[in-house]
């Protein structure tokens, strides 16, 4: 089985698991027949999972367009890609901040730069730990909180089972599709998402879809016409 075939093998069971596990889900599984949940990662430089906290200490209480501009002029200070720890390391801090990193976001990649290249942490080490020791190893970091290793998570690790109870833009999108009176606090996000496991990286990124992107219009009745 080649690894396109394996892939999508995988994505027709977790559609099938979350459509019977959740009434709501289904119906936006059902209006994104060709959803690709990985679709919106084409449009991101390659990241390791360096790159991928970088991004996200970037995007911390930014837009998404925001935080791309600011990754771009990041990226052209180091020839047109992310940079890696030490390379980050060699460059003035105040380049980045006319960059638009703020003071605080460079001393946090910086401080876990230096932790990178020092050896008290090791990215090969870091990939492979279980998604919770990750996240005590990561938030140990002044200014790397949940939402921002659950995003490297998903984004360079690509592990199965993520949710990020404490991004607005998904808080949003459970209001909306779940029909809620009040924006869920991330509890409630959580209990929600509950019924997604062991697939809740593919919940929430048809939910971001769903807060992103109209859906597909379904074929126009001949009659009509």
């Amino acid at each position: 089985m080649t690894e396109d075939s394996s892939r999508a093998a995988w994505l027709e069971q977790a559609r099938s698991y979350l459509r019977d596990a959740d009434p709501v889900l289904a119906r936006l599984i059902d209006e994104r027949p060709a959803f690709d949940p990985r679709a919106w990662m084409a449009q991101l430089p390659p990241m390791d999972l360096y790159g991928a906290l970088l991004f996200q200490v970037a995007g911390q209480q930014l837009s998404v367009p925001a935080t791309r501009r600011i990754l771009s002029r990041i990226q052209s200070l180091f020839g047109g890609h992310l940079p890696a720890p030490a390379q980050l390391l060699a460059v003035e801090p105040g380049k980045l901040r006319e960059a638009g990193l703020s003071w605080r976001k460079i001393a946090t990649l910086r401080d876990l730069a230096e932790r990178l290249t020092d050896g008290r942490l090791d990215q090969d080490v870091l990939s492979n730990l279980p998604d919770d020791e990750l996240m005590v190893a990561l938030t140990a970091i002044s200014g790397i909180g949940p939402w921002t290793v659950q995003g490297a998570l998903l984004i360079a690790l690509q592990r199965e089972d993520v949710v990020l109870p404490g991004d607005l833009a998904l808080r949003k999108a459970v209001q909306a599709t779940y029909r809620l009176d009040h924006l869920p606090s991330q509890q409630q996000v959580l209990a929600i998402a509950d019924k997604w496991r062991p697939y809740r990286s593919l919940a929430t990124s048809y939910l971001f879809s769903a807060a992103f992107e109209p859906a597909e219009a379904p074929p126009a009745d001949p009659r009509e016409a």
